[in-house]
């Protein structure tokens, strides 16, 4: 595959995923009326991890334990960490707070690369198309309200959530590099996420209670986060990431506030105030001056 076409591929592979998953906070706040965030995140990647292994049951075998260890890492940051601390702050604080908050990863996620990864260094346009980026995600989850509702305990989980996202976004590009295939990969770090999500059965509310999904809006809403945003998206993202480099795909992420404002729009029917359309340009503007600057750090990825 040529360089040109990698980097169509990747941008095309970016997007989908970003457009699956700027829904995901509704689908997660729908569940979290008959479920735990405990649950929801086991439920959620057992499915996934099923599917993956009927898409392909080869093993993934390491040259390492070194090779092995970034798996686990990759597992324990992506999986465990990221979507536990997301869904128990999404208990205590607004959902328009979490995705403010969560929107930094991309600044996050180059601050790493810079010291981590090769040919992804930290520059001036970058953190300018940041700032921007910030203020338009800011404008959106005010909503026209103006109005900031600080919830410390929700708020502060909310900000360990795209940190611990940066370290799993450094991991995916050095697993990246070693040409592992990219379904098999992720199954592993699928793996490594449910193994370590099992001692927080125990230490929070959990019940094997299939019979929840009996409800036709839970089951509709948990296949769409096990198949689409895990399974799917995890690939996807996972390709992105080996294509175009850590830093350059991250800043996808600038663009989930401004698709969770248009799908709430469309499904749960709610307004969108001028200032929420301010928030969406600037954040749009904001990707495009540091993707500007990506393009040329990240180019031979």
């Amino acid at each position: 595959m040529t360089e040109e076409r990698k980097t169509t591929t990747g941008h095309s592979l970016a997007l989908l995923t970003i457009l699956i998953w700027g829904t995901t906070f509704i689908s997660t706040k729908i569940l979290l009326i008959d479920f735990t965030p405990v649950e929801i995140l086991f439920f959620r990647f057992l499915l996934g991890y099923v599917v993956l292994i009927l898409i392909y049951s080869r093993p993934v075998r390491t040259a390492s334990f070194r090779e092995e260890l970034l798996f686990m890492a990759a597992g324990l940051c992506g999986v465990t960490l990221y979507f536990l601390i997301e869904n128990i702050a999404l208990v205590y604080t607004l959902a328009s707070n979490v995705g403010v908050i969560v929107s930094i990863a991309p600044f996050l996620t180059a601050v790493l690369a810079h010291f981590f990864l090769e040919g992804e260094k930290l520059h001036r346009q970058f953190l300018f198309g940041f700032g921007i980026a910030l203020t338009g995600i800011i404008l959106i989850g005010l909503n026209g309200s103006f109005i900031l509702k600080l919830n410390p305990l929700g708020d502060l989980l909310a900000f360990l959530a795209p940190a611990v996202w940066a370290v799993y976004s450094v991991l995916m590009r050095k697993i990246s590099q070693r040409n592992y295939h990219t379904i098999g990969s992720t199954r592993r770090v699928f793996f490594y996420g449910l193994l370590f999500i099992i001692p927080a059965l125990f230490l929070f509310e959990f019940h094997l209670d299939l019979g929840r999904l009996g409800n036709m809006t839970n089951l509709s809403n948990m296949l769409f986060l096990s198949l689409g945003a895990s399974a799917l998206c995890f690939v996807t993202w996972n390709r992105a990431v080996g294509f175009l480099g850590a830093v350059k795909t991250s800043v996808y992420i600038y663009l989930v506030p401004v698709i969770t404002v248009f799908a709430s729009l469309l499904i749960l029917q709610e307004q969108i105030t001028w200032v929420t359309g301010l928030g969406t340009g600037l954040t749009l503007l904001g990707s495009l001056i540091s993707e500007g600057k990506t393009n040329k750090v990240t180019s031979s990825a």
